[in-house]
């Protein structure tokens, strides 16, 4: 596997280098040129939480990116792995992918991949696993949900965070206290409380054309559905994305009957596919593509 920082692609010489805040207007006019919905303030996020390339021509501008978010000692996600369409096509993905999985190196990859990611996460050895539903759309209030027996939801508070890191750690199997920290100081956040204990928890925050619910980390639907429903009531007129696994189900319908219809498929893959997790708890939205 070649690692070298330069790279001529037919009329192309490109130079690689480290992400730097510095980049965020370049990396925002990136994403804007591909169809992606992230704000200058969604990659300001990314690159205090993650690492990551950008691929520049000979006169500075940045054509491609490449990130990844470690958890833990042992595993990471890749993200933001963003290319203008010509230098795709010449196999720049490719060379900015060769870069991150070397930084890598030793850990247990995931990467959501969209259609067009898809065949080149394969040629590089990484395996589909699940595959992730993003739903989005004008939320509509749900009016008043049931919940589940013996349990009440209230707003997130501080001192909860030892709580609900336990639970995001048992449902992901990864430590992302890092990136969780900085996603509850940017979030409004929910507890769903079972017997005087801490059982589930949602967050939401500003993201791309509004708003995005995630992680989602519940026992069951019903659960879910608890937790979820103060934030779509929250914001019933604007602009709502949840990212979930759940494919169909009670969850999936409720977020349809809020307004969010299913708007896009793309693919958890894994480098190498880890082992499954001991899990309590579901995660039934994640946080969302960009960090897994």
């Amino acid at each position: 596997m070649s690692h070298k920082t330069s790279k001529r692609l037919q009329t192309y010489e490109l130079a690689l280098r480290d992400l730097q805040e510095d980049d965020i207007d370049k990396l925002h006019q990136l994403s804007v040129g591909v169809g992606w919905p992230h704000r200058p303030d969604d990659w300001r996020l990314l690159l205090k939480v993650g690492k990551g390339f950008a691929g520049c021509d000979k006169i500075g501008r940045i054509v491609g990116s490449a990130m990844w978010f470690p958890m833990g000692n042992d595993f990471a996600t890749i993200g933001m792995v963003i290319t203008t369409p010509q230098l795709q096509a010449q196999g720049g993905g490719g060379w900015l992918m060769d870069h991150v999985m070397q930084q890598c190196h030793g850990r247990r990859l995931q990467i959501i991949a969209p259609q067009a990611a898809y065949r080149l996460a394969h040629a590089l050895g990484f395996k589909a696993v699940s595959v992730v539903h993003q739903h989005q759309g004008t939320a509509i209030d749900p009016g008043e949900v049931s919940l589940p027996a013996d349990t009440r939801v209230r707003p997130l508070k501080a001192t909860d965070f030892v709580d609900i890191a336990r639970l995001d750690l048992a449902a992901f199997g990864a430590d992302r206290t890092a990136i969780l920290e900085e996603l509850v100081g940017r979030s409004t956040g929910t507890v769903l409380e079972r017997e005087g204990c801490i059982a589930g928890f949602a967050l939401c925050r500003r993201f791309g054309r509004g708003h995005v619910v995630g992680p989602v980390v519940a026992k069951d639907s019903s659960d879910a559905i608890a937790l979820t429903a103060p934030h779509v009531a929250k914001h019933a007129g604007r602009f709502l994305r949840v990212d979930t696994t759940q494919s169909e189900g009670d969850f999936t319908e409720f977020l349809k009957r809020c307004g969010m219809e299913e708007h896009e498929k793309v693919t958890v893959m894994t480098h190498p596919s880890p082992g499954a997790a001991d899990t309590e708890v579901a995660t039934f939205a994640l946080v969302n593509q960009s960090l897994g």
